[in-house]
């Protein structure tokens, strides 16, 4: 387990989005960040003290955790000088990056030598199974999106905190980094081999009473060139009974992919629907979730509404207007 409170590093994250892993526990698991390092050329900004590592550790900051998830998930040169800092000064670093702290010599010398830890947070610690497509127990919800980042944990997390509110019984399942970081637990699934991708899905969200729900972390797009692989793990892998479809409107296209643009979510629905059905074929779509944070309330709301009109599905954000309509679809 991580040691709590957390000092978020941003790097030099070229855009706020870059900096989701932070955002995330900023907003799920705020009294775990005290405080945020930003590097020269910073984009972000998580709204929470800026400190220098010393400020960190005086604060009573217990681990660094790497917040930026950048393509390829690569721990840049500039950044290792400020992670051996760190280190040196008393924290342990947590990352959830494909580059592995590990596998970086300075580093792994200055936790030897400091005697700190580095938490991979991205490394599966579980040998999981080759999927079997046998039916489980309990009822299960995935958040499926037009694209990669926009919304499908905060989707899930939502989801799960509004029906616990209500006395349902529900768990957040973890698949990312970002996830694991809130909750303390999941599956890594984009790290997990390829074959055994779905099982770890089965293994995540085992047989449960008839009434419980898990509320499963989307990953990628089925329209992603990219990342649509682990999105189809899990699908196959989740079995769910209701999918939530997810969307963020001003995006000029896919992210990463300059040349592709983000399908509709007629399109999204039909490709999802076809895809589950293969291992439910009772599954339905019981609403969408919309990441309207780029827009005004009044753009917000609008969209919402023609949305909803042009779906015929409880359409909502998150953030903004709460899920708890989406929950009385499953109630």
């Amino acid at each position: 387990m991580l040691e709590k409170p957390y000092l978020l590093f941003l790097g030099d994250a070229p855009d706020p989005l870059a900096a989701k892993v932070a955002q995330g526990i900023r907003d799920w698991n705020p009294e775990a960040a005290l405080g945020q390092f930003r590097m020269e050329g910073c984009k972000a900004d998580m709204g929470l003290p800026d400190m220098t590592i010393e400020e960190a550790v005086a604060a009573g900051c217990k681990t660094l955790v790497v917040g930026v998830a950048n393509r390829g998930g690569i721990i840049s040169s500039p950044w290792i000088e400020v992670l051996k800092k760190a280190l040196a000064a008393g924290m342990d670093i947590a990352s959830g990056l494909h580059n592995l702290l590990r596998d970086e010599e300075e580093l792994v010398m200055a936790a030897a030598q400091h005697g700190r830890k580095l938490h991979d947070v991205r490394i599966p610690e579980v040998k999981y199974p080759i999927a079997s497509g046998v039916r489980r127990k309990g009822k299960r919800l995935l958040a499926v999106g037009t694209d990669c980042s926009v919304g499908k944990m905060y989707t899930a997390l939502a989801l799960s905190a509004e029906m616990q509110a209500r006395g349902m019984k529900a768990t957040f399942r973890a698949t990312g980094q970002t996830g694991i970081l809130i909750t303390g637990n999941g599956v890594p699934l984009d790290a997990v081999i390829a074959d055994f991708m779905a099982g770890s899905v089965e293994w995540l969200t085992p047989d449960n009473d008839d009434d419980h729900w898990d509320l499963i972390e989307g990953q990628g797009s089925l329209f992603h060139a990219s990342y649509s692989g682990v999105t189809l793990a899990l699908i196959h892998g989740g079995q769910p009974d209701a999918l939530v479809l997810c969307h963020e409107p001003t995006r000029p296209h896919m992210r990463g992919l300059p040349d592709y643009q983000l399908p509709s979510l007629e399109q999204l629905q039909d490709a999802a629907l076809m895809m589950a059905r293969v291992v439910n074929p009772d599954v339905k779509v019981v609403g969408i979730c919309v990441n309207t944070k780029a827009m005004s309330e009044e753009e917000a709301l609008d969209y919402l509404a023609a949305v909803e009109k042009q779906m015929g599905l409880p359409t909502v954000d998150p953030v903004r207007t709460g899920v708890g309509r989406i929950v009385d679809a499953l109630a």
